[in-house]
C-alpha cells in the first residue's frame, strides 16, 4: 500500500496457488442469487477511506472510476451482480487482514497476498501484479540516489503493514529503523516536511504521490520483484463460501483481457522507473 510509459503484464496465474489453498475451477463457482452474500441479492464490497487515486477517482469508490473500483465493478458483473446491486462499506486496512468475521463480502484495497496474511483471510486469485517503489524530494540527501546500497543511510518511510514496509526490511535493510504511519496521506506529509528522507510505495501510487501531491517530487526507481511476484488480491473471510466464485470471476477477466484492459486505462505511465539493485 499503500505507482511512463509501460504497463505491468498480468501474470497468467498466482504462484503458490495451490499452497494457499486457492481454488479456481470455474465449474465450482457461483453467480448472482446463488451466492451467499451477507444480504441477499446484495454484494458488499470492502475498501479503506480516503481512497487514493489512482486506483479510485476523489474518495468514491462507488463511481466505477479509477482501477480498482473498475475491477470491483467487473468481478461483481462477472458474478451476477450488476452496479445497482452493488454496496460499498468502509473497511480499514488494518482490520481487513485481522481475522475474524468481516462486514464485506469481499475487500478491495491493494493488499499483497502473502502467505502470512493468507492464514487469517482467504484471497481471490491475484488481480494486479506490482512493483515497489522509492520516492523523494529534489532537496532531499538521497535525491541522487541510484542503488540500494545509497539508500543504507536513509530515514525511510512506509504504510504499516504493508508490502512497502517490508521491502525497506527486507529488500534496501537501511540502517536508520524505518518510519511507520497509518496512511499514505501522514506518510507523504512526513516526507514533505522533511521527517523521512523517502517514502515506499507501490508504483502506480509512487507515480501519482510524485507527481500530483509533491511539487519537488523525484521518482528515485523501483524494485525488482520478488520469485512469484507481488500480486494484489481481493480479501474475503477465511473459509468464505465466496472464494471460489470471486477467484473464478477474476480468472475470467484476466483470460478474457479486461484486467489489462483496466490497468492501460487506469495506471497508465507506470513504467519509466528504473530497477534499483
Amino acid at each position: 500500500m499503500k505507482k511512463h510509459l509501460g504497463i505491468a503484464v498480468l501474470s497468467a496465474a498466482l504462484v503458490g496457488t495451490l499452497s494457499l489453498g486457492f481454488t479456481t475451477s470455474a465449474s465450482q463457482a457461483a453467480t448472482g442469487a446463488n451466492l451467499p452474500t451477507l444480504t441477499k441479492g446484495i454484494l458488499t464490497i470492502g475498501t479503506d477511506t480516503p481512497a487514493y487515486t489512482p486506483w479510485f477517482d476523489n474518495n468514491n469508490p462507488a463511481d466505477g472510476k479509477g482501477f480498482e473500483s473498475a475491477v470491483a465493478y467487473a468481478v461483481a458483473k462477472q458474478l451476477g451482480y450488476p452496479a445497482s446491486k452493488v454496496k460499498w462499506v468502509h473497511a480499514g486496512f488494518d482490520s481487513v487482514i485481522q481475522p475474524g468475521k468481516k462486514a464485506f463480502d469481499f475487500d478491495i484495497n491493494e493488499v499483497s497476498i502473502t502467505p502470512d496474511r493468507a492464514k487469517a483471510v482467504d484471497f481471490s486469485t491475484g488481480y494486479y501484479d506490482v512493483a515497489q517503489a522509492i520516492i523523494t524530494t529534489s532537496k532531499s540527501k538521497i535525491a541522487k540516489a541510484k542503488t540500494i546500497a545509497d539508500l543504507a543511510n536513509a530515514k525511510l518511510g512506509a504504510s504499516v503493514g504493508s508490502t512497502s514496509y517490508t521491502t525497506i526490511t527486507d529488500v534496501i535493510k537501511p540502517k536508520v529503523k524505518p518510519a511507520v504511519f497509518d496512511t499514505n496521506d501522514l506518510a507523504t506529509a512526513a516526507l514533505k516536511n522533511g521527517q523521512i528522507d523517502g517514502l515506499v510505495l507501490d508504483l502506480p501510487t509512487a507515480f501519482y504521490v510524485a507527481g500530483a501531491e509533491l511539487s519537488n517530487g523525484v521518482i528515485l526507481g523501483q524494485f525488482a520483484p520478488k520469485a512469484g511476484s507481488d500480486q494484489f488480491g481481493l480479501v474475503l473471510n477465511k473459509g468464505s463460501a465466496l472464494t471460489k466464485s470471486v477467484s473464478a470471476a477474476v480468472d475470467a477477466l484476466r483470460a478474457n483481457g479486461t484486467l489489462k484492459t483496466l490497468a492501460a486505462k487506469w495506471l497508465a505511465n507506470v513504467g519509466g522507473a528504473p530497477v534499483l539493485k
